[in-house]
């Protein structure tokens, strides 16, 4: 190329970077990665829009060279940019494109290719092709990921009446620290560019999580939300049809925030005894606002349960509703609670809010850049405290920061796409974590619109309410996603696309029903209260049956051997959604930061947990869940399976009691009738003796919680009256 030829092409440069910058206030972050990435580079980036080329050509320095699929790099508007680098046009399912291309990188150069092989049309990563990942693989070379972040609002991206499209949004280009494939020597052909591909999958979605937003307050989260998806999005609804806005629900927060600081202070736990709403949702944002913590109680625990709730969280003021109390025949709870707090209704709060209030907080809601710093509140400070549900004694207080719960969901986020024209029917109460941090927060920080219903056990109205909402989203439990099975029309659930279900094991049955009735495959994850909740899920891309799913972006793990557990061990996980601590009632109001045989910050979650090679979590049981029989573990979620296996239509609980001679008994509670151990057995062949109930007690009902899992600690009180 000659001089001028090359003058030319560097004028050109700076003039396209210079108007980008004008236009989209282009920002390049990491560039140091750049420079430490070496001489044989493959650049992988996500593809967001027709303009990520032309970004990537104009920001990242030296000449790059970029392996384009061979249509995208025909298309003639696209020509002239692409003449500011080299073009190596390619097809990502051709293998001799591929060989061609290894031989291309294995000369030392700069090469950008988009391991989804199209422009995203879900605003999230979509499926990474096998075939770079083994062009890596092949070429030893170094992968640099590079996340382009806002073009997707562009009216360049495929996102028309998906997102809310803009002008000139603000584009940013992260550039993540360099890495390579390590795939293990033993595998080959085939496996090993699938592995290779898997490999390449999980350093896409670790960028994503490692360069999204989620060090800040969730109010913070709100504001932003707001700003991309405009104020008159619609966000919330609830049984009294009234549908809110962004800005509405930030006006009403600002303005129940203002008059929730005249009746506690700064950093006080108080108590949040509500159920699903929107009002709910606007008390819990409001004490945020102010640097309140909100601890939200669980109305069906019972009266001494609440009350050694608000000792352990040194909870004084609790925040509940009238109607709430009337129609939820809570008067003896609410008693109770009045004896150690003050009790503050909402009703009675709405009173003291002005007309003048309320404009002030309108104004306010409109000028937030001018008065909200959102540095004011440290993202690693208390956001929320959720309760145990007291299955192991008294209710612990479990802390979850801000940047617990936003990173919990940037880290699901990384994984499975949400966008602006879903609805979430969510039913799951606020006080679950699943329902705090999924059910309630994940929505209104993606545009997605939620109706808050206020109980899950309405098995024949909640699809009937899916049917009616046009409902796209649904996060629940077993139990409830059976029973709903069970009631619905083939057509109540037409319009779902992700049914997700936690919480509990998903049984087959539950599964089943759920594709042969309505056609939809359910979602298992797994998690819990101290994982902010989710510690792993499967996913559209990523599906195991039986499995819990994998590991969510940047959580580390270890599995402690159990004596008489052959495979798997107990585990142990560490990561940016663990929580702060637990409050426990024998030291009120102080937090114990999480820890255990493997350090400070790490969480022993009690499950005996196998991971297989491709990091799909089976879930054996908790280690409380096994009993010991003549020095055999022997798991009691098993046994379980093994009369929902014969008696799929009942429903099942299996626990251990003491025993002289065994050491424990095992007996299965049922609500089969004339359930005998020896049909169990016959219908359960080549399974030892040791696992199969001694005894058998037939009820009408198996005890569960409100969320929906089974009320163990009643069922052992039932297994104890079995002679």
């Amino acid at each position: 190329m000659s001089m001028n030829k090359v003058k030319e092409k560097s004028m050109l440069k700076t003039a396209l970077r210079t108007l980008l910058r004008v236009l989209y206030r282009v920002e390049i972050i990491g560039l140091d990665n750049y420079a430490n990435a070496g001489k044989r580079v493959l650049i992988v980036a996500n593809h967001t829009s027709f303009l990520d080329p032309l970004l990537l050509g104009v920001f990242l320095p030296d000449n790059i060279t970029f392996a384009i699929n061979t249509q995208i790099s025909q298309r003639w508007w696209l020509k002239p940019f692409l003449q500011l680098s080299k073009v190596f046009p390619m097809d990502p399912t051709h293998p001799l494109s591929l060989k061609n291309l290894i031989h291309y990188l294995e000369q030392d150069t700069h090469t950008v290719i988009f391991p989804e092989g199209r422009i995203s049309v879900t605003g999230a990563l979509m499926k990474i092709y096998d075939g770079t990942g083994m062009v890596a693989d092949k070429t030893n070379a170094t992968i640099l990921p590079i996340r382009i972040a806002g073009a997707q609002y562009t009216h360049f991206s495929k996102l028309h009446r998906i997102v809310r499209l803009r002008l000139f949004p603000k584009i940013t280009i992260h550039i993540s620290t360099p890495t390579q494939l390590s795939a293990p020597s033993d595998i080959k052909g085939k496996a090993r560019r699938a592995y290779c591909g898997h490999l390449l999958s999980d350093i896409m979605s670790n960028m994503m999580f490692d360069t999204s937003q989620y060090q800040h307050a969730i109010f913070t989260g709100l504001l932003e939300a707001r700003k991309i998806h405009g104020g008159d999005h619609k966000i919330t609804e609830d049984l009294d049809r009234s549908v809110l806005t962004y800005d509405d629900l930030v006006t009403r927060s600002i303005a129940l925030g203002h008059a929730l600081t005249k009746i506690t202070t700064p950093t006080e736990n108080v108590g949040v005894f509500l159920p699903n709403s929107s009002k709910t949702l606007m008390t819990v944002l409001g004490l945020q606002l102010h640097s309140r913590i909100p601890a939200m109680l669980n109305y069906s625990m019972g009266a001494n349960n609440l009350l050694s709730a608000c000792h352990t969280a040194t909870i004084k003021t609790v925040i509940t509703s009238h109607r709430f109390i009337e129609l939820g025949h809570l008067q003896e709870e609410a008693q109770q609670l009045s004896q150690v707090c003050d009790l503050i209704y909402l009703e009675d709060l709405a009173k003291t809010i002005s007309t003048p209030d309320k404009i002030l907080a309108r104004i306010k809601s409109a000028t937030t850049a001018l008065w909200y710093n959102p540095k004011s509140l440290d993202p690693n400070s208390p956001a929320v405290i959720l309760f145990t549900s007291g299955s192991e004694g008294t209710p612990k207080g479990v802390v979850l920061s801000h940047t617990n719960i936003l990173g919990n969901l940037k880290q699901l986020e990384a994984r499975i796409s949400f966008n602006a024209r879903d609805v979430v029917l969510n039913f799951l109460p606020m006080f679950h974590s699943f329902g705090f941090t999924v059910g309630t927060i994940l929505p209104i920080m993606s545009g997605m619109r939620t109706f808050f219903y206020p109980t899950p056990l309405h098995f024949s109205v909640i699809p009937e309410i899916a049917y009616e909402i046009h409902a796209t989203i649904m996060f629940g439990t077993n139990t409830f996603f059976a029973a709903y099975a069970k009631k619905a029309h083939p057509y109540d659930f037409f319009n779902l696309r992700y049914v997700v279900a936690g919480a509990e094991k998903l049984q087959e049955p539950t599964r089943q029903i759920w594709a042969d009735k309505f056609g939809i495959r359910i979602l298992e994850g797994y998690g819990a209260t101290e994982t902010s909740p989710i510690t792993s899920v499967n996913t559209p891309l990523y599906h195991k049956m039986g499995t819990v799913g994998r590991f969510l972006p940047r959580m580390n793990y270890q599995l402690e051997p159990i004596p008489g557990i052959e495979k798997g061990g107990q585990l142990h996980v560490s990561g940016p959604n663990i929580m702060l601590g637990y409050i426990l009632t024998n030291n009120p109001g102080k937090i114990v930061p999480p820890e255990s045989k493997y350090g400070l910050g790490w969480h022993d979650t009690g499950d005996i947990v196998e991971v297989d090679n491709e990091g799909f979590i089976s879930i054996q049981g908790r280690s409380k869940r096994f009993a010991k029989i003549g020095g055999e573990m022997v798991s009691l979620v098993a046994v379980e399976q093994l009369a929902i296996n014969k008696w799929p239509e009942a429903h099942h609980a299996v626990v251990s009691i003491p025993d002289l001679k065994k050491g424990e008994l095992i007996i299965l509670i049922t609500t089969q009738k004339q359930a005998t151990i020896n049909d169990l057995v016959t219908a359960s062949p080549g399974i030892s003796n040791l696992s199969f109930p001694k005894k058998i007690l037939i009820v009408d009902a198996i005890p569960t919680l409100m969320t929906g899992k089974v009320n163990y600690p009643e069922v052992i009180e039932l297994a104890k009256q079995v002679k």
